[in-house]
């Protein structure tokens, strides 16, 4: 294998409301100001540079787009009652609260809960999944970090495998 080069964008924002799920029980609403890095780590393309920093910052831009201003639903949810109805999403949460949301307002993601973990894990999916598609072979890893506020953060990396 060849050197290992780092590229990263930093401080991507979009805002969104959610309430994650906890020991048989759900926050209340509320809402974060989210920023999203991205790290990049590889070896240099024939062009010398790991991945272009304007693809990569416009891949977490447009992701942070589809989320900004909605509330984040968590498809995969084990605690919450889900419905999707014609124009709306219908929620049930553990404590008994019952919520109907417009889904022009909504991002479903398939995912399990939305705490930052899973937030990361999904950017990074996505984001690994555009590059590859796009031929991005010399990629070893990805990290995407999510900070719900200044000071809490989680990171989720995805590498390459090894050819053998």
């Amino acid at each position: 294998m060849g050197e290992t080069f780092k590229v990263r964008v930093e401080e991507i924002r979009f805002d969104a409301a959610h309430f994650a799920t906890f020991g048989g029980s759900c926050e209340p609403l509320h809402g974060h100001s989210y920023q999203v890095n991205a790290e990049a780590e590889g070896e240099l393309t024939a062009d010398s540079w790991v991945v272009d920093f304007t693809r990569l910052k416009g891949l977490v831009r447009e992701l942070c787009k589809q989320l900004d201003h909605r509330f984040l639903l968590q498809l995969e949810s084990r605690r919450l009652e889900i419905e999707s109805q014609e124009a709306s999403w219908s929620i049930r949460t553990p404590n008994g609260a019952c919520y109907v949301f417009p889904k022009q307002d909504v991002a479903a993601l398939p995912i399990d809960n939305t705490t930052a973990e899973r937030l990361s894990e999904w950017f990074t999916a996505r984001i690994w999944r555009e590059l590859s598609e796009k031929g991005a072979a010399n990629l070893r890893s990805l990290t995407v970090d999510v900070y719900e506020g200044p000071g809490q953060c989680a990171s989720y990396r995805m590498e390459r495998l090894p050819l053998d």
